[in-house]
C-alpha cells in the first residue's frame, strides 16, 4: 500500500467521523439555543405580550402548557400552566396569520426546596419561610392535601365576603 492510499483513507475517516459527530450533538446545539421570538414565562405565573390590537382570534397549540387571554388593546396575557414548550397563532378577522410564536414554561423562580420521601416528592416554597407549595411533579397525596387546603381557604374566604356583603 502506498502512503497516499494511506493518508486519503485516513482523511475520509476522519471526515466520517466528524461528520457523525456533528449529527449526533447538532439537535443538543439547537435546543439549548433559545429563540428570540419565544416568550419565556414561569409556571403559575403570567406575562403581558403585546400584539397588534387587529387580533381577533388567538389559538394556542397545548393548553395544558400555556393559558392566553387577549384584552382590549392587543394585550395578551400569557400564563404557564406546565412545564414544556407550545405555540399560539393570532389572526386577523379575515383569518390572516399576524402572530406565530413559541411559548417556554420553565420552573418556579421562588426558592424552592424539594423533598423526596422515596418516589414521592413535596415541594416547599422558602421566601423567607417555607410554605407548602403545590409543585407539578409532586406526589399524589401531597399534592391533593395542598389543594384541598388551599380549595377550603379559597371556599372560606369566599363565604366570609358573601356573608359580608349580605350584613350591610
Amino acid at each position: 500500500m502506498s502512503f497516499s492510499f494511506l493518508r486519503g483513507r485516513a482523511r475520509a475517516s476522519f471526515g466520517f467521523r466528524s461528520l457523525a459527530i456533528g449529527m449526533l450533538l447538532w439537535p443538543a446545539a439547537v435546543m439549548a439555543e433559545p429563540s428570540v421570538d419565544a416568550i419565556a414565562v414561569n409556571v403559575d405565573q403570567a406575562k403581558l405580550v403585546k400584539l397588534p390590537t387587529r387580533v381577533a382570534t388567538i389559538v394556542v397549540g397545548n393548553p395544558l402548557i400555556a393559558d392566553v387571554t387577549l384584552q382590549t388593546g392587543g394585550i395578551l396575557v400569557v400564563t404557564g400552566k406546565g412545564y414544556g414548550a407550545t405555540n399560539f397563532i393570532a389572526m386577523d378577522r379575515a383569518g390572516e396569520v399576524l402572530v406565530d410564536r413559541v411559548i417556554q414554561v420553565e420552573g418556579p423562580t421562588d426558592q424552592l426546596v424539594t423533598i423526596y420521601r422515596g418516589i414521592d416528592r413535596e415541594s416547599y416554597s422558602c421566601m423567607p419561610i417555607c410554605q407548602r407549595r403545590a409543585t407539578l411533579g409532586d406526589g399524589d397525596s401531597y399534592f391533593k392535601a395542598v389543594m384541598d387546603q388551599a380549595g377550603t381557604l379559597s371556599s372560606q374566604a369566599s363565604g366570609s365576603a358573601v356573608a359580608a356583603g349580605k350584613t350591610n
